[in-house]
């Protein structure tokens, strides 16, 4: 187990090794920071002057490590548009994008599991039919036309639910949370939704697909003839069998969802890191992209690291392989 922990830990620090030199060459050769950061009238003494100040005149290699170093601590210096440190600006607007993050997930796991689940087990019913079928359209349409049907009803229409923003948020020390709050409550419903609903399709298809995979097995034919009740053969054997892949597809996407929250983000003007992003391309605000593509790699390595473990821990056979590999060894 520690070597396997190791060995993925080795991959981890060089997938993020090479996302930080990808930031860094977005950081050191897109525009100028010094004509980002003064005005027109500043002389090229003073330009040259900041130059040297912000080490830029440092051979490449020194300025890599330098970056490095920051990018560990969290430093990704200073927002050219805000005049802002960088990393105070994702402290702000973490919670709201984590939040509606880790909501779409559970959404669409704890709804895309039991659907998988039936559709699998009632393959010619009524129910599976318009389930597969609302499926389909999940997948289908693009995530933008979704927020915007859901505003146009929701919000418009009805008038139930705010169309834009967080609603109401509550301080608990350095986390901002509208989960405490009705207003931020409702605010949460429609992005959520949005966000979730691919990967609600996409977990109830895996699910269903492994269910009949694995109903059509020897085993649970055994289990059958043993006299064992259909609960116990779809939910005790069946179903723990099913859950491995939809552990690890489940985790890849929770970080998907946090990398492609920016168009949920955008249509619903949810502020999050996101809507952050967006407004630093417009306006070419390098040190924020490259701390968003920073953060964003170290959250899909942190989730791939965690999902292999859990693969680990729940999957049998792939303990074998590696005792194997280390016996051949």
């Amino acid at each position: 187990m520690l070597a396997f922990i190791v060995r993925r830990l080795i991959q981890s620090v060089v997938v993020m090794f090479f996302v930080a030199m990808l930031a860094f060459a977005m950081f050191r050769f897109v525009g100028d920071p010094v004509h980002q950061m003064v005005g027109i009238e500043t002389s090229l003494e003073e330009r040259e002057a900041l130059r040297v100040k912000l080490g830029l005149r440092d051979p490449i290699y020194v300025q890599f490590a330098r970056f490095v170093g920051n990018a560990a601590t969290g430093e990704f210096g200073i927002s050219y548009q805000h005049q802002r440190l960088v990393s105070d600006m994702i402290r702000e607007r973490m919670p709201a994008t984590l939040e509606l993050s880790i909501i779409s997930a559970l959404f669409s796991l704890f709804v895309g599991v039991p659907m998988g689940v039936y559709t699998g087990l009632h393959r010619h019913g009524w129910l599976s039919k318009v389930f597969m079928t609302a499926s389909l359209i999940g997948i289908s349409l693009p995530t933008f036309l979704i927020g915007i049907l859901l505003i146009f009803v929701f919000a418009v229409l009805l008038g139930w639910l705010p169309s834009f923003g967080r609603g109401e948020v509550v301080e608990l020390g350095f986390w901002r949370t509208g989960l405490l709050t009705v207003s931020g409550l409702k605010a949460l419903i429609m992005p959520a939704f949005t966000l979730g609903l691919f990967q609600l399709t996409l977990i109830m298809r895996l699910v269903r697909a492994e269910m009949l995979e694995v109903l059509r097995t020897d085993y649970i034919k055994f289990a059958r003839a043993r006299g064992l009740t259909n609960r116990a053969v779809n939910f005790g054997h069946a179903l723990k069998n099913t859950l491995v892949p939809v552990i690890t597809i489940t985790g890849l996407q929770l970080g998907s969802i946090i990398a492609f929250a920016i168009i949920t983000e955008t249509v619903f003007q949810w502020p999050g890191m996101g809507l952050m992003f967006l407004q630093a391309i417009q306006n070419v605000d390098i040190p924020i992209m490259a701390a968003y593509l920073i953060m964003i790699a170290f959250f899909f390595v942190a989730i791939n690291l965690i999902v292999d473990m859990l693969y680990y821990v729940v999957d049998p056979r792939l303990r074998v392989d590696v005792a194997k590999a280390h016996g051949h060894g």
